[in-house]
C-alpha cells in the first residue's frame, strides 16, 4: 500500500522531523503521495521524461514538476522541510553557498547533489536568419548595460563588430529567476568582458563592481526576457528572423527545421562541442534531493535511480538532448543517489 504522508498546520516540528507530520492529518493537513519537484525550465523536458518512465515502472503516481527556474525552485526548495515543500529541485547551475546556508537554516539539513548530465548555452536564430558568428566579447558588447564602465550606445550588431550585420540587437533570453540566466552570465558574458586586460584585472582587484559590469544586461527592446519557456523564445524567433534566442541545446536540438545555431567562438553549440568542452557555453545539470524526505515520500530513491538510467549513453533522456557525463562523475553522481550522500556546503561558492 502506498504510504502517505500528512501536512502539520504546525509546521515547526515537521521541519525538524518530516516523519512527524504523519500523524497531522488532523491538524488540517493534506496527504501528498506523489514526488514534488519545482526548478530549471532546461531540465523540465528530462525530468518529466524520467518521471513517467518512473511511474510506468513501479505503478507509483507520476511526479509533480513544476518549471519555476532554478533561483526560485531552490527558493521554494530551502523554505523548510515538510511534505509541503518540493522534494526536489532541477538545476541549471550549482548550488550557490548562500542558498545552502539558507536550506540549513531553515532546517533542510541533508542535501544530495547529484549531477544528471551536460547541457549548453546555446544561442539560436531563425532558419531564414542573418547567418551570425559571434565571439565572447561581441555578445558583451551588444548586451552589457554598461560595457567597460560606460553606457552602452549601441544599436545594430555592427555597432559592435564592423564584421557583424546591421541589424537591431534584439535577443530574446530567459529571467534573472533562471539558471540558463545566470550560466549565459558567467560563460558568455563574463568571459567577453575578461578579454579586456583592464576588467580582468578589476576581478582581482573589487570583484563586486566586476560583476556588476561584467553580468549586468541592459533591459528591452535590446534583451527580452521571456519567462520561463524556451518554447516561447522559439516561437518567437521564429517571427522574428533578425533576432537571437539563448536556450538551452537540447530547445536548440529539438527545433532544427525552425531554428539554427549561432557559433560562438567559433565553435557550434552541438552535442559533441558539449560533451567535450569545447564549446564556451559548456555547463552541468544537477537535481539536488532532500534526504530527509526518502523513506516517507514514496519512490524517490527510484525516481533518482530512473533519472540516472535515462541520463544513461544511447539512452531515452540522451535522444532528448541530454548530454552524458564523463564516466568518473556519472560515477559519482551514481554513488550519491545510491548512498544519499549529502552534499559538504563549503565546496560551494
Amino acid at each position: 500500500m502506498v504510504k502517505k504522508i500528512a501536512l502539520a498546520a504546525g509546521a515547526g516540528l515537521c521541519a525538524l522531523a518530516l516523519s512527524a507530520c504523519q500523524d497531522q492529518a488532523s491538524s488540517g493537513g493534506a496527504a501528498r503521495d506523489y514526488i514534488s519537484a519545482v526548478g530549471s525550465s532546461t531540465v523540465y523536458p528530462f525530468a518529466t521524461a524520467a518521471g513517467e518512465k518512473f511511474a510506468e515502472a513501479t505503478g507509483n503516481k507520476t511526479p509533480k514538476i513544476d518549471s519555476t527556474g532554478t533561483g526560485g525552485g531552490f527558493e521554494r526548495f530551502c523554505q523548510g522541510v515538510g511534505g509541503d515543500t518540493p522534494d526536489i529541485i532541477n538545476a541549471s547551475r550549482r548550488m550557490k553557498k548562500k542558498e545552502f546556508d539558507t536550506c540549513t537554516a531553515n532546517g533542510v539539513k541533508d542535501i544530495v547533489e547529484i549531477q544528471v548530465g551536460i547541457d549548453g548555452i546555446a544561442l539560436g536564430e531563425a532558419a531564414r536568419g542573418p547567418g551570425f558568428e559571434l565571439s565572447e566579447e561581441d555578445v558583451y558588447k551588444a548586451l552589457a548595460a554598461n560595457p567597460y564602465g560606460k553606457p552602452n550606445t549601441a544599436k545594430t550588431w555592427k555597432d559592435v563588430n564592423p564584421a557583424l550585420p546591421a541589424v537591431a540587437i534584439s535577443v530574446f533570453g530567459p529571467p534573472s529567476t533562471s539558471g540558463t540566466y545566470d550560466a549565459f552570465k558567467e560563460l558568455i558574458m563574463g568571459k567577453g568582458c575578461d578579454a579586456n586586460p583592464e576588467m580582468k584585472a578589476l576581478k582581482d582587484a573589487d570583484k563586486d563592481k566586476h560583476d556588476a559590469v561584467c553580468t549586468g544586461l541592459r533591459g528591452a527592446p535590446f534583451y527580452v526576457e521571456q519567462g520561463e519557456n524556451d518554447n516561447l523564445i522559439i516561437s518567437k524567433l521564429d517571427k522574428n528572423p533578425s533576432s537571437l534566442g539563448i536556450f538551452g541545446f537540447s530547445y536548440l536540438d529539438a527545433n532544427k527545421d525552425k531554428i539554427k545555431a549561432v557559433p560562438v567562438q567559433g565553435v557550434a553549440p552541438t552535442y559533441a562541442a558539449i560533451a567535450d568542452g569545447s564549446y564556451p557555453g559548456s555547463r552541468p545539470l544537477f537535481i539536488y534531493v532532500k534526504k530527509a524526505h526518502v523513506g516517507v515520500i514514496p519512490g524517490i530513491a527510484e525516481y533518482v535511480a530512473e533519472f540516472l538510467k535515462g541520463a544513461g549513453e544511447g539512452s531515452y533522456l540522451a535522444a532528448k538532448g541530454l548530454i552524458v557525463s564523463p564516466k568518473d562523475v556519472a560515477a559519482t553522481a551514481t554513488a550519491n543517489a545510491t548512498n544519499m550522500t549529502p552534499l559538504d556546503g563549503s565546496v560551494l561558492k
